[in-house]
């Protein structure tokens, strides 16, 4: 069996005397779809926070392609290959599909010495925009704006916002939240 991409080792999240993740041990391994299920307060979002970056560790190890990354903040983490949604939609509403995915995707190509050079010059990041569209079943919608989609729609959007930067492992924390049957269903399909 291959190495798997992600690693914990009792992995541990104190607030004072509450622990909210107690000596998490687990791995991923590239092509799989895990789910951490648990009622509410179970600490599941406190594990993805924890794995992102969003929370360092009180105690114990997460590894990411057999490198250390606990403690690590969560932008250099997603530099690494890691990618996140959120519970509550975390997309730029006044923009639209397309513009939402070209700036997920130029956040892994920075040209900060092309300032002054519109956007849509870069075919590279362009294109990536498009892939990830495509791949999350927004292509239809690329110019609509983030506010006028429905909320399922704004789901899939944040996650086309993620596999626009390429990421070799992606935590999606409550993607169902909120959605009919309709939308969850969609939204499963867009995970497999």
């Amino acid at each position: 069996m291959n190495a798997p991409i992600l690693r914990t080792q009792e992995l541990t999240r104190r607030f004072g005397g509450l622990v909210a993740v107690d000596k998490v041990s687990l791995e991923l391994h590239v092509g799989e779809v895990h789910a951490v299920i648990g009622p509410n307060g179970a600490g599941k979002s406190t594990l993805t926070n924890l794995l992102s970056g969003d929370l360092p560790p009180s105690s114990g190890s997460v590894q990411f392609e057999g490198r250390d990354i606990g403690g690590l903040k969560s932008d250099r983490i997603s530099r690494l290959g890691v990618g996140r949604s959120y519970q509550k939609t975390n997309i730029f509403l006044p923009f639209t599909v397309f513009e939402n995915c070209r700036l997920a995707a130029q956040s892994r190509t920075p040209r900060a010495w092309r300032v002054w050079q519109g956007a849509g010059v870069f075919g590279d990041i362009n294109r990536l925009a498009e892939e990830a569209m495509e791949a999350a079943g927004l292509a239809h919608r690329r110019e609509r704006v983030a506010a006028t989609l429905s909320h399922g729609e704004q789901r899939q959007l944040e996650i086309a916002m993620c596999l626009a930067t390429r990421p070799r492992l992606l935590l999606l924390d409550e993607p169902l939240a909120g959605m009919g049957p309709h939308e969850s269903h969609r939204m499963v399909d867009l995970i497999k």
